[in-house]
Formats: C-alpha cells, structure tokens, sequence
C-alpha cells in the first residue's frame, strides 16, 4: 500500500509518490522557517506577499520534477508571478503553491501549506497538500478516495444552508468596489441564518477542512489555479462538489469557485453571491 492509501499499479504511480515526497521535504523548510526573520515583497498588491522561503520551495519542487519527468510542464505561482505563462494543456502538468498562506507564513499564523496538483488532458489525476505545522498530508488520486494522513475522508452531507458552516478568502485585490462585494455576500449567507462564515487565510487549507467534514462549503473569487487545483481532487474523491460560482462545470482558471459537500449546498451558495470581476489565469 502506497502512501495516502493507494495501491501500487496505478498510471501516474510514480508522479504521485514523488510529490508526497517533495510536499514533505518542502513541509520541513518551511516549519524551520516560520520561526526566521523573513525578507518580504509584494507583487500585485500590498496584500500580495512573496518571501525568499517561496521562492527556494518552488525551485525546489520544479527542479526536482524537472529532473524526474523531463517532457511535463509546471504552471507554478511565483514563475507565472515572473512572468511564466499560466497555460493548460493536454500534456501532463504540475500545478503548484509552494507556500499557500504566505501573509500566514509572514506572521507566523501556523495555517500554511504545500499544495502539488497534477493533470492531464486537462483533467486533474491527483493533488497533494502538506499542512506543514500540523504535519497534515492531504492526498486523493481521481477514482481512489481522498486521505489525510492515511485515513479516509469524507465530506459533510448538510444541504441546510442555515445550518451551513462556510469558509472563504478575502484576496489581495482590496479596492473599495471589490470590499464592498465581498463583505455583501459575506453579509448575504449570514443573512440566510448561515451558522459562521470563516476566514484562515489558507484556501487550500479550508477547502481541505471541507473534505474533511469540518465545514460545509467554500467559497471565493480572486483565487488562482495553483490554491485549487489539489484540494479539488481531494473535494470530489471525499465525496464533494467542485463547481463554478455560475453553478456550470468548474473553470480551473477562471479564478472563482463554490466547494460543497453536496450538490444542493453548494447550489444554495452559488445564488446568494454577487460576482466579482477577478480577470483569468491564462
């Protein structure tokens, strides 16, 4: 038996395992150096932070992979921040965050993670997201269920909204108009009786609360396909829906989302929100 509970055999086998691998590697720097003094930058806004410890987790990620799987591509946050081009296509492709919760890191909030998601032909195969200060490894491969740490996981079964708790994320885009919307359809499920609507600052993290069964739905525009793409595979191997904010098929880079543990809450959600432009990823 594999790690996450997979058994050996499967296609992209070897992919799976090296990213558990670097995930916990990548997990053991960042724990070293929540505790550091950090250098920090900003990219498209003051909210949008950047710090060395990214960066080095990133070149590590890739370079390993690179030298493993020559012929894949990688769409990764601080690359595409440099100027890489975010594009999906058919060939199999590494989707990754190397620090998801970075304004976390920089405070020393423990709520940060590794996320490594892989695709192919467009369609995600596995995703891997290492809580780091918990020593959490969330895993799920397309077909073989969803884990943390090698248990099983499964998602809430509530389509009560208001008995609903939800989670989201504010985002780094913080002009007066996009405010306004957010709290406005924070506002619009508390006004639905909603039990809490939380924020932690980790998107991968609460949409792997949500596999879990910790909450009962997510939420959010202004999120890129790097803090989606392996939590998404975890969601629906927990048994989850993964959707886009219109209610359609989930756009992995249309930059918005609605996570549910069902079908029905997640639908609830979707029509209490007023969307926000946020612009795509390719």
């Amino acid at each position: 038996m594999k790690a996450g509970g997979q058994e050996a055999g499967n296609p992209w086998d070897e992919c799976f395992e090296a990213a558990v691998q670097l995930a916990r590697c990548a997990g053991q720097i960042i724990r070293k150096a929540l505790t550091e003094e950090k250098h920090v930058s900003t990219k498209t806004s003051a909210a949008d932070l950047v710090t060395e410890t990214d960066r080095l987790v990133e070149d590590l990620i890739v370079s390993e992979l690179r030298k493993q799987f020559p012929s894949h591509r990688f769409i990764a946050e601080e690359a595409t921040a440099a100027g890489a081009k975010c594009e999906l296509t058919s060939s199999p492709t590494w989707i990754i965050d190397p620090i998801d919760g970075t304004c976390n890191f920089v405070h020393r909030f423990p709520d940060v993670a590794v996320s490594i998601g892989f695709a192919v032909h467009r369609e995600l195969e596995f995703g891997v997201v290492h809580h780091c200060m918990e020593e959490r490894l969330y895993t799920a491969r397309r077909g073989h269920g969803a884990f943390c740490n090698g248990q099983r996981l499964c998602v809430s079964g509530e389509t009560d909204l208001s008995k609903a708790l939800i989670l989201t994320e504010i985002g780094s885009k913080r002009d007066p108009a996009t405010l306004k919307l957010f709290l406005g359809n924070m506002e619009q499920l508390l006004l639905a009786k909603a039990h809490g609507v939380r924020v932690i600052g980790s998107s991968t993290l609460a949409l792997c609360h949500l596999a879990a069964g910790a909450a009962d739905a997510y939420y959010q525009f202004g999120l890129h396909c790097w803090d989606l793409a392996a939590a998404t595979v975890i969601i629906r191997e927990a048994g989850g829906t993964v959707m886009d904010t219109t209610g359609g098929p989930l756009d992995l880079m249309s930059r918005r989302v609605v996570a549910a543990g069902t079908r029905k809450m997640a639908t609830l959600v979707a029509q209490a929100l007023q969307p926000i432009s946020c612009g795509r990823d390719d």
